[in-house]
């Protein structure tokens, strides 16, 4: 999986999605995240195959809805995005939100029906890696306890003022690689005097920092963009280090830019 990668939420099909795709792409980034709900799954289909990059050179990443949990809708809304995408594998589908809207053990039988879903396509190979989204390690322990596959990757709000240090730990302990998606904070973060600092320091920008930050926990960020001067600035973060008291100063910043996406509550 690379270590970078370009977000689709928010942005809608039409000229802007394929345009900035197709910077992306130009610029060096393989991983591509979109999901159902996006409905843009066509739009991106049409800028990985309009790239002349070969399909097997990308990392894409989707993810099956809320609506469409459970064992057999899980399996026919994978079917609906490849067709929409025009591919017939995903490098790595993931469930977007857990189930916690009902009781416990109901929820838990949701997430573990769509799981059951996830491990059929891993084994029939039409995806190469399975994983899970915004799930809390309550949500994670009883997944665990009945998957026979235990989820390569977690993807988590993850930026400056929103570390989820406890959920990362967790997701890393047990094996999952780490997806962090909002790794700028949706830009409330540019002006915190701390990350503006650092970044002279280093001759970066706010976003550079953020992101280099995120990797250094080992984590993977998704930073989403259509302007092509920022696609190209996100890129540019393998030239420099943060230091450890830069690290710790950063992880002690007061709760920051939270989307107020709480995965306990998400019902949508």
């Amino acid at each position: 999986m690379p270590c970078l990668g370009i977000g689709s939420w928010q942005v809608p099909e039409g000229n802007a999605l394929l345009n900035s795709l197709s910077d992306a792409i130009h610029a060096g980034y393989r991983l591509i995240d979109t999901a159902s709900i996006y409905g843009n799954e066509r739009a991106v289909g049409i800028a990985m195959r309009n790239s002349g990059v070969p399909r097997s050179d990308f990392f894409l990443v989707d993810k099956v809805w809320n609506a469409d949990r459970g064992y057999e809708k899980t399996l026919e809304a994978f079917r609906k995005s490849t067709a929409l995408l025009g591919t017939s594998y995903l490098d790595l589908y993931m469930i977007h939100w857990p189930a916690t809207h009902e009781e416990p053990i109901t929820c838990q039988a949701i997430n573990a029906g769509t799981w059951r879903a996830l491990e059929k396509l891993y084994r029939d190979g039409s995806v190469r890696a399975i994983g899970v989204s915004n799930f809390l390690p309550h949500h994670l322990v009883p997944l665990l306890a009945r998957a026979e596959i235990t989820p390569m990757v977690n993807s988590l709000e993850f930026h400056p003022g929103y570390p989820q240090f406890q959920a990362l730990r967790f997701s890393h302990e047990h094996g999952m690689k780490v997806l962090g998606w909002a790794p700028l904070g949706r830009g409330a973060l540019m002006e915190d005097p701390l990350l503006q600092s650092i970044a002279a320091k280093h001759g970066k920008t706010v976003p550079q920092v953020a992101l280099r930050w995120a990797l250094e926990h080992g984590v993977v960020p998704v930073p989403k963009s259509t302007s092509k001067a920022h696609i190209e600035e996100n890129a540019s973060i393998f030239d420099f280090t943060l230091p450890l008291d830069e690290m710790r100063a950063i992880d002690r910043l007061p709760l920051t830019a939270f989307t107020g996406l709480d995965p306990d509550t998400v019902n949508y």
